[in-house]
This record gives structure tokens, sequence and C-alpha cells, in this order.
């Protein structure tokens, strides 16, 4: 039995770790085209955690990165969409589920 819609799923993620690092957080990204609510396009994560003006901070670990994105993928939040296609299936969904 499958415990969510992403179990058993290969998702290539990319962490990029800048010079700065760790004072300015990695450039996460699936490649292009991934489709989710809170991955544009380009494959780029849009998590707050890894915001750096306002979610990132030196203390966050890599762990805690790669678990943050793992619980987008299962619980994408509506409140911060990053492509507009994904979030409406997204909301088309969740309405048809209640």
């Amino acid at each position: 039995m499958l415990q969510t819609d992403w179990e058993g799923g290969f998702f290539p993620l990319t962490l990029h770790f800048s010079e700065d690092y760790p004072s300015k957080p990695p450039k996460c990204k699936f490649p292009p085209g991934f489709f989710h609510p809170n991955v544009y396009p380009s494959g780029t994560v849009c998590l707050s955690i890894l915001n750096e003006d306002s979610g990132w901070r030196p203390a966050i670990t890599v762990k805690q990165i790669l678990v943050g994105i793992q619980d987008l993928l299962d619980q994408p939040n509506p409140a911060d969409p990053a492509q507009t296609e994904g979030y409406h299936l997204f909301i088309q969904y969740t309405s048809c589920k209640l």
C-alpha cells in the first residue's frame, strides 16, 4: 500500500551550494518542467526556508531542507503557488475531495 502519491517515484533534485553557504541558501531545482504547484516551470523549488530574504537561516541543515521539500511534494502549499496550471489543478483536486 502506498503512503503518498509520490512513493516509489524518482525525482532528481539538484542542490547547488554557493561559496556564500551557509549565509545564503542553496538553490534547489528539479528538472525544468517538473509539474507541482510549488515548483516553478524552471524547476526551482518554492519553499519559504529557501527564501534568502525571509525564511533562510544559516542554522538550517541539509536534512531540514530535504525533509521540507519532501513534505512540500506530499502537501503542496496553495498559499505560495509557483505555477498557475499546477495550482489550479491542485485546488480543483482538493475541492473534489471535500
